[in-house]
């Protein structure tokens, strides 16, 4: 008789993991468009224009929205990279604390430059 009550064990991100990266990926994919068809219908690109270009409330929330789903879909990703292949519970710990650091800071400095246009 086979055992179908098998419970896993693990951290049970699963699901809600792989929904955050294609969500987060989806939001990355429309502002590439955005951007790209903002870029390819520009005559001149200059500092100036990508000050005016940038400077908008709109363009602001949605560049916002892109660096923080580009921070989630990295940590999901590098996180799993340290889950999978990093078997020293101290180190991978070490890891995902630099990694989570290193994110907010990212986002932070990119967050402070938008909005200080």
């Amino acid at each position: 008789m086979v055992n179908v009550n098998h419970i896993p064990v693990g951290a049970h991100y699963g699901f809600g993991d792989w929904l955050l990266q294609r969500v987060t990926a989806m939001v990355m994919a429309v502002y590439t468009v955005i951007m790209g068809g903002t870029l390819l219908f520009c005559d001149v690109l200059s500092q100036d224009r990508w000050k005016s270009l940038l400077s908008g409330n709109c363009m602001r929330i949605l560049t916002f929205l892109f660096i923080l789903s580009l921070c989630f879909h990295a940590w999901v990703g590098v996180r799993d990279i340290w889950m999978d292949y990093v078997k020293s519970v101290g180190t991978r710990l070490t890891l995902h604390i630099l990694t989570a650091l290193m994110l907010i800071g990212c986002a932070g400095w990119a967050s402070q430059i938008l909005w200080r246009l």
